[in-house]
């Protein structure tokens, strides 16, 4: 059999993202019949299927000479070594604080789904990322349409059991445990059509069905797109018209995202759902010193396998985090936080990608209220768009 990555690569990346479909099945029974789930509670046979589609992923890259000789060069393998060099150093000192070893293994959640960044990163080097991205996007259609019938339904008929949809039903959760995963899964698809040419009409469905889950962040998100592709469409000397009034824009984005009618409930006032008292009762209560400051204070106390597995507050420092930077800041210090945002810049700075800023924008965006690097399939997409924007810079047919 041969293997040719330009046919393969897109149907991979299909199949992993159906693996959503049916990884939480039974939770989305649950709550169509009213009950809300707890997630990652159960059905860990049915979530598994996600993984062992990562793992084929991986073999794929293995069995691909293409692949596998751009995954082995020096600059990837040099990469992926500091990496982990730093990650060992941070789980080291998590077992030196007496936290089981479960704990900083949930840290290390962010990083699950890097080999999709190395393949988008080979595969754009190869020339072959833009062909993957839009037969890829192709067959993303079809996920699409069957969220998009089963959000309808539910946003109609569904019990209102995380708040009321704006079409009189419950807010919808397609085929994820919450509206939130859902409403982000969807923002996210609506980037993948963003960078694909003739696919605008399934970037508004995308985009539709963000704003129907009644998700702030992924509201924000689809608008960040859609603002990005109106600034492509205006001439150069007319783009400022649409750069000055954007800071303005989104606090409107923001308040009309938190309004009852979009976001479903009524508790949704961005200045009194307690995210501002916990960044201030993280910086008064868990870094002591320095070292908690620069290091942070223990990888993997602000996972959430970590409160599922152990109960909120189980361990000193502990705390459920919603926000990437919060995540990066208690499990890699303010070094890794810094070296985190330094890496996106630089990806703007040696790409070139015309889409780079959107992507790079949005994976930032997307951080500050979500921590989009623990919840599937959302992070395996921005993984593969990432790697495939960075890979840009580097275009080689020679690997």
């Amino acid at each position: 059999m041969k293997l040719r990555l330009e046919n393969d690569l897109p149907v991979l990346l299909f199949a992993l993202v159906c693996a959503s479909i049916v990884a939480a099945l039974p939770q989305v029974e649950s709550a169509w019949l009213g009950v809300k789930e707890v997630y990652g509670e159960q059905d860990f046979g049915l979530r598994i299927l996600r993984e062992a589609m990562l793992v084929v992923l991986v073999a794929y890259v293995l069995f691909e000479p293409r692949l596998r000789n751009g995954a082995l060069t020096s600059s990837v393998l040099a990469f992926m070594g500091i990496i982990a060099t730093y990650v060992l150093l941070e789980i080291g000192y998590a077992l030196y604080l007496d936290l089981p070893l479960v704990v900083p293994m949930a840290g290390l959640r962010v990083f699950e789904y890097l080999p999709l960044a190395v393949i988008g990163f080979v595969a754009s080097r190869l020339g072959a990322g833009a062909y993957v991205l839009y037969k890829f996007a192709g067959y993303l259609r079809y996920y699409i349409a069957l969220q998009a019938v089963l959000a309808i339904a539910q946003a109609l008929w569904a019990p209102p059991l995380f708040g009321v949809s704006f079409l009189g039903g419950g807010r919808p959760f397609g085929t994820f445990v919450s509206p939130n995963l859902f409403g982000a899964t969807m923002a996210t698809c609506a980037l993948v059509f963003a960078l694909v040419p003739f696919m605008r009409q399934w970037l508004a469905v995308s985009v539709f069905l963000a704003l129907l889950s009644g998700s702030r962040t992924a509201f924000i998100s689809s608008l960040l797109v859609l603002f990005f592709q109106v600034y492509a469409m205006l001439r150069p000397r007319d783009r400022w018209a649409l750069v000055m009034p954007a800071p303005i824009l989104a606090v409107g984005a923001l308040l009309l995202a938190s309004s009852p009618l979009l976001s479903g409930r009524d508790d949704a006032d961005p200045t009194q759902d307690g995210r501002l008292d916990l960044w201030q009762q993280i910086f008064s209560n868990y870094i002591h010193d320095p070292a908690d400051l620069l290091f942070g204070w223990g990888l993997g106390l602000s996972s959430n396998t970590i409160n599922i597995l152990f109960g909120a507050e189980h361990f000193p420092g502990q705390f459920d985090s919603d926000s990437l930077y919060l995540f990066l800041l208690n499990g890699y210090g303010l070094v890794g936080l810094l070296a985190y945002l330094a890496f996106l810049w630089i990806t703007t700075r040696v790409s070139v990608h015309p889409n780079k800023g959107l992507v790079v924008m949005f994976i930032f965006v997307a951080g500050l209220t979500f921590n989009m690097w623990e919840y599937f399939p959302q992070n395996a997409l921005l993984m593969f768009l990432w790697g495939a924007v960075l890979g840009t810079s580097h275009q080689s047919a020679s690997l």
